[in-house]
């Protein structure tokens, strides 16, 4: 049986931060996932995992500027002495609350620094490497699609391999968003296989509204049963923007195993 992590960047967006988690323990999840903590502290946060009993799964590093079109630093030359302390800022959360998984975002380059980029990328990939050490946590890069996020660094799975292959550190992984991937590239099935041992986190949405996975191009119960069969043994990060309300728009989750405590009738 898969197990689900919601991902309270997207779902219960309508309550406070603080108070999604115990949201999502309400409907069934045992495990959330964010993009960016940072706005609360560590002690705020520990005790929201307390009183909700769920766990934090995977947070993402600070995006620099977003008012200024920044989304991540890894990978952007020039960058790098804030990209370190903003990796540090996330290392300290992670390992204070027990999160397993940071998604290192690469960030937004224009053209003609995609080579110096690449380079940066990998440089800093390998020095956030050191600093994890033997913690157990593992780094995720993610690759996102250009009708979304024009202009993003990272943009397929297998340019994401090779900066895997020149990072050459199993504590690297791919996160595959299934959403990124079909809008950008398709042949979900077969790049999972071709990327099988390069995959450590994948998320799920509806393409083309990224909605919740029950409707649209992708066939969830085909995938989510080809990954059973696979014995993915990781988390399904639910990375989808309600088309109503997060609580009514549960039933997708059922099927898959999710209790339906707190769900509507």
């Amino acid at each position: 049986m898969i197990q689900l992590a919601a991902n309270i960047a997207f779902l219960f967006s309508n309550r406070p931060f603080l108070e999604r988690f115990e949201a999502a323990k309400a409907v069934g999840f045992d495990c959330v996932e964010c993009h960016w903590p940072y706005d609360h502290s560590i002690e705020e946060i520990a005790g929201a995992l307390e009183r909700s009993m769920v766990r934090l799964t995977g947070i993402n590093t600070p995006p620099g500027d977003m008012g200024a079109g920044e989304l991540g630093l890894a990978a952007v030359p020039g960058r790098e002495e804030d990209f370190e302390r903003g990796f540090d800022l996330a290392l300290s959360y992670a390992k204070a609350l027990g999160v397993r998984m940071i998604h290192v975002m690469a960030g937004n380059v224009p053209d003609d620094a995609r080579t110096a980029a690449f380079e940066t990328f990998v440089s800093n990939l390998k020095k956030a490497v050191e600093k994890v050490g033997s913690s157990g946590i593992t780094l995720l890069i993610e690759p996102l699609n250009t009708i979304d996020r024009p202009g993003y660094f990272l943009t397929s799975v297998e340019q994401a391999v090779e900066v895997l292959d020149a990072v050459g550190s199993d504590r690297v992984k791919i996160l595959f968003d299934v959403y990124h991937v079909q809008l950008q590239q398709g042949n979900i099935i077969n790049r999972l296989e071709w990327n099988w041992a390069r995959i450590g986190h994948i998320q799920i949405a509806a393409v083309p509204d990224r909605g919740e996975p029950d409707t649209g191009e992708i066939n969830y119960p085909f995938v989510i049963q080809h990954l059973v069969m696979k014995g993915y043994s990781g988390l399904i990060g639910a990375e989808y923007q309600p088309r109503e309300t997060t609580e009514t728009g549960m039933a997708w989750a059922w099927q898959y195993g999710l209790g339906r405590t707190g769900n509507p009738e």
